[in-house]
């Protein structure tokens, strides 16, 4: 049986859920109004498909802007697929849900940002009761400390 239940995974699942959602929309319909998104993301990540001078340009993340010209946008339940323009040259990228870093639309004030894989696989590292392996045996590990929750303020995505 599980210790506890993992609300961060959960809330990741179900905000790039919202993601997949509000690009099905603008994939039927197109973009409503004003409505427009900065997404930024790994680069890096395995499943993240970009061309080569892209990713030698942007070699951590990129942020890419779906708002006048884009183009074939593809959504799946793993990520999406659109063409976007960089200047008069048409690339196709494929963003899997899970190297978003930020989605942001700045037309409502809405934005989502997601901690790093590697932040949450070094938090639940700290959260592991297990004793680490030392050159004289198991060790003890101490207790992490209980810490109040952290309220995240969508203040800085506002105009």
């Amino acid at each position: 049986m599980s210790e506890g239940i993992d609300y961060g995974r959960l809330m990741h699942r179900a905000m790039r859920g919202l993601i997949q959602e509000v690009l099905e929309g603008v994939r039927d319909n197109g973009l409503p109004g004003d409505h427009h998104f900065f997404i930024t993301f790994d680069t890096g990540h395995p499943d993240a498909e970009l061309a080569d001078w892209l990713s030698d340009r942007y070699p951590g993340e990129m942020t890419v802007v779906m708002q006048h010209w884009y183009d074939n946008l593809e959504v799946t339940d793993e990520g999406f697929t659109v063409t976007l323009n960089f200047g008069d040259a048409p690339e196709r990228l494929y963003i899997p849900y899970d190297a978003i870093k930020t989605f942001v639309d700045p037309s409502v004030e809405f934005g989502l940002r997601f901690e790093s894989q590697d932040a949450e696989e070094d938090e639940a590292r700290e959260d592991d009761d297990t004793p680490p392996d030392g050159p004289g045996g198991k060790m003890p590990a101490p207790k992490p400390e209980k810490r109040d929750a952290e309220v995240v303020s969508l203040d800085r995505f506002r105009k």
